[in-house]
């Protein structure tokens, strides 16, 4: 019994790991980093080169914490101020999940 536990036991590590991995790496995650961290950067915060000479909100901002996901969604989509419009290069799907996105870089 104890030689298949310790053939089980790496397996299921292996398996937990990279299972974890692919969680990380959403939808919304990929769409962020195509679409997004040029300018909000990694963490949000909009602290690269393009965000901070387009003046980006950070997602953190109070300003930005307040918004609605409708509200949010209508910027990403119509764009505002210096940031352009989406309209016709994210659907409705990938804006979704970009927002689930941005809500976990605000809880960091």
């Amino acid at each position: 019994m104890l030689p298949n536990f310790s053939r089980t036991v790496p397996l299921a590590l292996l398996l937990l790991v990279s299972s974890a991995a692919s969680i990380a790496e959403t939808p919304g995650a990929a769409t962020y980093k195509a679409k997004c961290l040029m300018c909000h950067g990694a963490t949000g915060l909009a602290d690269t080169g393009p965000g901070k000479a387009l003046n980006a909100h950070p997602f953190n901002t109070p300003e930005v914490m307040k918004e609605s996901d409708a509200e949010l969604a209508a910027v990403i989509t119509n764009g505002k101020n210096k940031m352009p419009s989406f309209n016709g290069k994210l659907n409705d799907a990938q804006i979704k999940d970009v927002l689930v996105y941005i809500h976990t870089l605000q809880k960091k």
